[in-house]
């Protein structure tokens, strides 16, 4: 008798979501599906808005990683002005960028992912949070909060704000880094590297207990994608479009991310508000709980980002992704490893804050080129935190909106996600009880994608947990709730 477990919704993520686990008749996992539950729309509401105002509306989209969109929404509008904009204005937007992914990537490994690797996958759920964290390992807890407000002093003394800063703008930035801001960052650069690398070892030694994780915690064949430099070094605000198999193989090269639409195609799925993307060339994987190497499905973020690039170009980072690149033959294929590439990626942000604070014109007030309406459209890309991120605007001659496109690195991993429920669930789900352990397992496999559901779907509030095990006649089987 087929039966389907509903996890409703998913805890310690950025929204709300929920999975849907289904059993065959003989009581094994026969498919999952991730299902977000939301909807803001702002593609739609952007309509007939000014593009100037499109950098500040748009980073209200999430206030995890608000200069995500701050930033390619300015590089859609940099290029309906047709302008380059000034040297230190670049500069000071990849300084906030990485600001953003320092805070954000520690939010997602101290605070989301510590309390798993550190406390127990199967530990009470009562005090696997962040204060049990705080409990049992204070120093490293206090630590990854400092971190964390590292990444938001960048955002803030740039931008004048930790959360939705109206800073970057088509054709530059508004106000200059200031020269005791400057001495504030690299006062904290110290603490910065300390906690990170100390980070990285703890992770490492916690390797060997988790290798059932590491096997089946979205272990499997896929493409990975994101932006390189033209010599192919690690980009996270400019460059060019790569995708690489699991093999490590280089399969695109070189592509312009303005014209995404070449390769990337989107569908929209009935069970869930968030879009699913894919490798056009390959084409759409019908079957995405089963697709190998030979359909479109894709990953980004920060494993992908690593996975792609020649090098990162700084000596802590280059000499950690020596180490990561030890743990395959090829591509490094197990999303559990999404946790170890933030740390290195941590790292390699604060190593080229450090470097970037010294260049000359970093002080610079030459912030803005001055233009109007040239072109009726603009594509802004660049990298967020958890992967690649598209602006795309269409204008009328007075810059109102006619059309917005956004795709958001969460629905790139959408496909990916789906599959890696399916492999979590048929490995640990064996008949009609579920160990909460088990069911913690679920989850953590989607938060190693570190979702962000606001960003994704374009709903406030509280839900309680609730997994059921319903027969197909209706009757309930089993029932986990989760206040």
């Amino acid at each position: 008798m087929p039966k389907r477990i509903v996890i409703d919704p998913v805890t310690r993520i950025e929204g709300h979501a929920k999975i849907s686990i289904f059993l065959d008749d003989t009581g094994q996992v026969s498919d999952a599906r991730f299902h977000v539950t939301e909807f803001r729309g702002f593609e739609k509401f952007c309509e007939g808005r000014p593009l100037w105002e499109m950098p500040g509306i748009t980073a209200r989209v999430c206030g995890i990683c608000p200069v995500s969109h701050l930033l390619a929404s300015a590089k859609a509008g940099d290029r309906i002005l047709s302008v380059t904009i000034p040297p230190v204005a670049a500069k000071l937007r990849r300084l906030m960028n990485w600001g953003q992914i320092i805070q954000s990537h520690a939010l997602s490994f101290f605070h989301l992912t510590a309390p798993d690797l550190l406390l127990g996958m199967d530990s009470d759920p009562a005090k696997r949070n962040v204060f049990g964290l705080i409990a049992a390992e204070p120093e490293l807890a206090r630590g990854g909060i400092r971190l964390r407000q590292f990444g938001q002093e960048i955002i803030e003394l740039l931008g004048g704000a930790k959360i939705h800063p109206a800073w970057a703008v088509p054709g530059g930035v508004r106000e200059p880094l200031t020269p005791e801001a400057r001495t504030h960052i690299q006062q904290r650069i110290p603490e910065a590297k300390a906690t990170t690398l100390n980070a990285l070892d703890k992770f490492k030694n916690l390797l060997q207990d988790y290798q059932k994780e590491v096997q089946t915690f979205g272990n499997f064949p896929s493409l990975f994608m994101g932006l390189v430099t033209p010599d192919g070094l690690w980009e996270t605000y400019d460059g060019y479009i790569r995708f690489v198999d699991s093999n490590g193989n280089i399969i695109a090269d070189k592509l312009d991310p303005t014209n995404y639409q070449e390769f990337i195609g989107e569908v929209v799925q009935p069970d869930s508000y968030l879009k699913s993307p894919y490798y056009r060339p390959l084409g759409y994987p019908e079957n995405n709980s089963h697709s190998g190497l030979d359909s479109g499905m894709y990953r980004v973020g920060p494993l992908a980002r690593l996975n792609i690039c020649s090098s990162i170009g700084t000596p802590l980072a280059d000499q950690e992704l020596q180490i990561f690149r030890q743990l395959a033959q090829g591509a490094v294929t197990s999303s559990f490893f999404y946790h170890y590439a933030r740390l290195i990626e941590i790292i390699a942000c604060i190593e080229y804050v450090e470097i970037f604070l010294d260049h000359p014109d970093i002080l610079s007030n030459r912030l803005r080129a001055e233009a109007g309406v040239n072109q009726l459209e603009g594509v802004g890309v660049s990298e967020a935190p958890r992967g690649t991120l598209f602006h795309h605007y269409q204008v009328d001659e007075n810059g109102l909106m006619q059309k917005v496109n956004l795709i958001i690195a969460t629905g790139q991993n959408n496909l990916a996600m789906n599959r890696t429920v399916a492999q979590i669930a048929k490995h640990f789900i064996q008949g009609t009880e579920i160990p909460e352990g088990m069911l913690n397992r679920v989850e953590a496999g989607i938060r190693a994608f570190d979702p962000c559901l606001s960003c994704s779907t374009h709903a406030a509030g509280q839900m309680p947990l609730q997994i059921q095990l319903v027969a197909s006649d209706g009757t309930l089987l089993d029932e986990i709730s989760r206040s």
